[in-house]
C-alpha cells in the first residue's frame, strides 16, 4: 500500500529573461547509470532537473514553480514554507508560481489530498539539493570547507567577513542540473517555518478586496460571453433563429456551432439577456428517460456493471459465525454547489496563441483537452490557474475554460470573460456519484467480527478532461461533436468509487466488491473524498451497530480490531478530547464516533459529534464536533486545522441536507432553497475542536479531504444513540427522521 498514485506528466518547462534560462523537457530515467537510478521523491521523479522547480533571479527574489494550485486548502503556501526552509531564505524573498502550463512542472491534477506527499516531497529534495550546489559554488569563491560554512536568508558567511550571496553565486546554467536523490534535507529540529502556521499567501488579496478570483478579473479591452445549454443531457438543436438576438443592445456575435450556442457582448448583462431570448426561439429534441431521484437506488442495483473482488481474505476465520449483521446505506447525488459560479478568460493573440485564465483543477489535461476540441497545436494553448470562488474537484471550471475558448476563437485579440449563471451552475456541473453500499458481517458470541464483506454499486468517480475533449461538456455539443470516453475505475491503492471501502480494521476474513456502473444518467465526476464518504459512512455505521449489539462502548470496539498504533492514537485522541468516558447520557441527546485513514494511506482523522434530536419535528441540532488528525510531519498547523474543520462542515452540510432532485426529464436543483438544494446555514455549524499529532520526520500526508467520511458516520452514530434508530439512506433531513421515529 505504500505505492504512491501516478499520473501521465508533460514537462515542458519554458523560463526566459532570468539568471537561469531552462528548458526542461522530460526524458526517459531508463537510460540513467545504476549509480543514478535513485528513486526521487514525488513528483520530482518526473521532473527531475532542478531549475524547473527553482530559479534564482536577479532582484534577489526565489522564484518556486509547481504544478499544484491553490484551491483554498492552503497547499500553495504550505509548499512555500518547506522551500524557504530547505533554502535558509526568508518566505518574503520567495514568489510562487503555480499552475502555469508555459512555466511550471506538470504535476497533474491538484486533487486526491496530493500537494503534500507529492509537490512538497518534491519540493522539499530539490530545495535541498539547491542549496547544497549553492554551497559548493560559495566554498570554491570563499576557499572554504563547505562544513565550515552557514547560511542566513540567502547569505552565505565564511571565516572572518567573508560572505557571498545566492544571488551573486547564480549567474548563468549553475543550476541546470537533475537531482540526484542523495543530498540530505535539513534536520527537524532546524527548521524555521515547518511546523509553524504561517498566515497564508493569498490572505492579504482576499481580506483587501483584490481581484484575486477568476470572478473578479477585469482585462483591459474585455467583452463577455454567454452559453445557452440544451433543455437535457441528450437534447439536440432542431432549429433557431438568430436574427433579431443579433441584433440586441451590446450584441457583437451569436455563435452557432451543431447544438452549441454562445453569445459574445459589450457588457455582461447584455450576454445574459441574449442568452436567454435565444434559449426562448431555440427548438430541441429532448429525451425523457431518467430514473428520478427517488428511483435512483434500484436503478444502481439493477444496471448492467462490471464487477471486481478488491479484496478478498478468508482464510483467518477461525469458526462459523454465530450471528450475521446485513445492512444496506445509500448516498444519493450531491454536487460541488461552488459558491461563486465557475469562469473563466480566454484571448486569441494576433499569433494565435491561445490563453486562458482558468480555475481549473487540471491545467495541463485541460489544455490539451481544449487544444484537441479546436484543432490547435497543443504548444498554442496555455492555461493559467486563478484561483476560484468556490471549487473542490471537478466542477464547471474545466466547461467554463473550453466555453471562453470557443467564444474567444470567434473575436481574435479580445478577452472573452465567461461566467455561467447559477442555475447553469447547479444543474450542469459534475455530480458526486450515487451509490449504494451493503454490509455482510459475520460474529462470534462475544460480537466480534469473523466476517467481513462489503459491496458497492457506483457510478464514475473521474470524469476530468484529462486530455480528452469528450469530457468537456461543450464538446459533445459541437457540430462535429466528441464522444465522452468510457469511464473507468480508479485502481489501488486510491482507488475511486471504492475508495477506502478497504476496512483498516484486522479482522479475520475480510471481501470486498465493487459493482462499478459505467453508464450515467445524470453527469458525475470528482467530489471531495470520491467514494470514501460513502464508503467510510457505511463501515463505520455498521461498527457502530456492532458494539451496541454487542454491549460494548463504540470506541473500545473499534480498538479491538484496530492494530496500527497511529491510528489508535487518533481514535483515542479524539475520544479523550470529546470527554467520551465522561460522557452522560441525556433526554434527546446522543454521541457518536467515526474513523478512517484516507485512501488508507494519506492522513488519520477521528471526528466525535454530540447531538440533539427533537423528536417533534425531526430536526437534528449539532452541539458539538472534535476531530484528531495525524497529517505526518506537519507543515502548517492552522492550515491543516482549517482543512479538517472545513471537511467537517460540509460533510455535515451533506449529510443533513444536500441531495441532487431531478425528474425523468432533467434536474431540478437549481439554487439554494429549501425544496431546491439547501446547504448548512452559518448558525447551524457547531463549534469545532481540532486536535492535531505532529509526527516530525514522517512523511507529509494529504489531509483535504480526510474528515468527509468520518464525519458523516459520525453524525449517523450520534443520531442512533439519540434516538435508538439507524438511518441509513443519507441526507438526513427532518422528514425522515420523522418517518423513521413513526416506523
Amino acid at each position: 500500500m505504500a505505492q504512491q498514485f501516478r499520473l501521465n506528466r508533460r514537462d515542458l518547462i519554458r523560463a526566459g529573461g532570468f539568471l537561469t534560462l531552462s528548458f526542461g523537457i522530460a526524458g526517459n530515467r531508463s537510460h540513467a547509470t545504476a549509480a543514478e537510478a535513485v528513486k526521487l521523491p514525488g513528483d520530482l521523479e518526473d521532473t527531475p532537473l532542478l531549475s524547473a522547480w527553482i530559479r534564482i533571479d536577479a532582484d534577489e527574489t526565489v522564484a518556486l514553480m509547481i504544478g499544484k494550485v491553490e484551491l483554498g486548502q492552503g497547499a500553495v503556501t504550505a509548499v512555500a514554507q518547506v522551500c524557504a526552509d530547505e533554502l535558509d531564505i526568508d518566505l518574503k524573498r520567495l514568489r510562487t508560481i503555480s499552475g502555469d502550463t508555459a512555466l511550471v512542472p506538470n504535476e497533474g491534477v491538484t486533487a486526491g489530498s496530493q500537494s503534500m506527499p507529492n509537490c512538497a516531497s518534491a519540493v522539499k529534495q530539490a530545495a535541498a539539493e539547491v542549496r547544497h550546489i549553492l554551497l559548493q559554488l560559495a566554498a570554491e569563491k570563499l576557499k572554504a570547507p563547505i562544513s565550515s560554512l552557514k547560511v542566513e536568508d540567502g547569505t552565505i558567511s565564511g571565516e572572518g567577513e567573508s560572505k557571498i550571496t545566492y544571488w551573486e553565486l547564480v549567474t548563468g546554467r549553475e543550476l541546470e542540473r537533475k537531482a540526484t536523490g542523495k543530498v540530505k534535507p535539513k534536520d527537524v529540529a532546524d527548521y524555521k517555518y515547518i511546523g509553524t502556521s504561517v498566515p497564508r499567501l493569498d490572505i492579504p488579496a482576499i481580506m483587501t478586496g483584490q481581484a484575486l478570483y477568476i470572478q473578479e478579473r477585469r482585462p483591459d479591452g474585455m467583452v463577455h460571453g454567454a452559453v445557452v445549454r440544451p433543455p437535457t443531457y441528450k437534447a439536440k438543436l432542431k432549429k433557431v433563429d438568430t436574427s433579431k438576438v443579433g441584433n440586441m443592445p451590446g450584441v457583437l456575435k451569436v455563435v452557432r456551432n451543431g447544438s452549441f450556442l454562445g453569445i459574445i457582448a459589450s457588457r455582461q448583462d447584455q450576454a445574459y439577456d441574449a442568452s436567454s431570448a435565444l434559449a426562448k426561439v431555440a427548438e430541441w429534441d429532448v429525451e425523457n428517460d431518467l430514473p428520478g431521484d427517488e428511483g435512483i437506488f434500484d436503478w444502481l442495483l439493477s444496471a448492467p456493471t462490471r464487477d471486481e473482488e478488491i479484496m478478498n481474505e478468508t482464510a483467518g476465520a477461525p469458526h462459523t459465525p454465530s450471528r450475521v449483521f446485513e445492512a444496506t446505506y445509500e448516498r444519493p447525488y450531491q454536487m460541488h454547489g461552488s459558491i461563486g459560479p465557475s469562469a473563466a478568460i480566454a484571448t486569441l493573440s494576433d499569433g494565435g496563441m491561445l490563453t486562458i485564465q482558468t480555475h481549473s483543477q487540471s491545467v495541463f489535461e485541460t489544455a490539451k483537452a481544449i487544444a484537441r476540441m479546436l484543432g490547435l497545436d497543443p504548444a498554442k494553448v496555455r492555461c493559467q490557474h486563478i484561483p476560484g470562488s468556490g471549487c473542490y474537484g471537478h466542477n464547471l471550471a474545466d466547461d467554463a475554460a473550453a466555453d471562453a475558448a470557443l467564444l474567444a476563437m470567434e473575436i481574435p485579440g479580445k478577452p472573452v470573460r465567461l461566467q455561467y449563471t447559477r442555475p447553469q451552475e447547479h444543474k450542469w456541473e459534475p455530480y458526486g456519484s450515487a451509490m449504494v453500499v451493503k454490509t455482510r458481517v459475520g460474529v462470534d458470541d462475544r460480537g466480534d467480527v469473523l466476517t467481513w464483506n462489503l459491496e458497492l454499486w457506483s457510478t464514475p468517480h473521474g470524469t476530468r478532461p484529462d486530455g480528452e475533449p469528450g469530457n468537456l461538456l461543450s464538446a459533445r455539443y459541437l457540430a462535429k461533436p466528441f464522444a465522452m470516453p468510457m469511464p473507468k475505475n480508479g485502481g489501488p491503492p486510491n482507488y475511486a468509487a471504492d475508495r477506502n471501502a478497504i476496512a483498516l480494521y484486522d479482522f479475520p476474513a475480510q471481501r470486498v466488491v465493487t459493482h462499478f456502473i459505467s453508464e450515467m444518467p445524470l453527469r458525475v465526476s470528482s467530489t471531495r473524498s470520491l467514494g470514501a464518504y460513502a464508503n467510510v459512512f457505511a463501515i463505520e455505521s455498521t461498527m457502530d451497530a456492532l458494539a451496541h449489539a454487542a454491549g460494548a462502548d463504540p470506541v473500545e470496539y473499534r480498538l479491538r480490531f484496530l492494530k496500527e498504533e497511529r491510528a489508535r492514537d487518533v481514535l483515542k485522541s479524539a475520544a479523550q478530547k470529546f470527554g467520551w468516558d465522561q460522557w452522560r447520557k441525556s433526554e434527546g441527546r446522543g454521541r457518536g464516533i467515526g474513523f478512517a485513514r484516507y485512501k488508507n494511506l494519506a492522513a488519520m482523522t477521528a471526528v466525535a459529534i454530540e447531538v440533539e434530536v427533537n423528536r417533534k419535528n425531526g430536526r437534528i441540532r449539532l452541539i458539538r464536533v472534535v476531530a484528531a488528525n495525524d497529517s505526518g510531519q506537519t507543515i502548517s498547523p492552522d492550515g491543516i486545522t482549517n482543512q479538517i474543520e472545513g471537511g467537517v462542515i460540509q460533510s455535515l452540510s451533506w449529510t443533513l441536507k444536500e441531495e441532487v432532485r431531478f425528474d425523468k426529464t432533467s434536474v431540478l436543483s437549481e439554487d439554494w432553497k429549501s425544496y431546491s438544494y439547501p446547504i448548512l446555514t452559518f448558525e447551524e455549524v457547531p463549534p469545532i475542536d481540532v486536535t492535531l499529532i505532529n509526527r516530525p520526520g514522517e512523511p507529509f500526508l494529504g489531509t483535504g479531504e480526510a474528515a468527509q467520511g468520518p464525519t458523516a458516520a459520525a453524525l449517523g452514530n450520534a443520531v442512533f444513540d439519540a434516538t435508538g434508530v439507524r438511518f441509513r439512506r443519507i441526507p438526513f433531513t427532518p422528514k425522515r427522521i420523522l418517518a423513521g421515529l413513526k416506523a
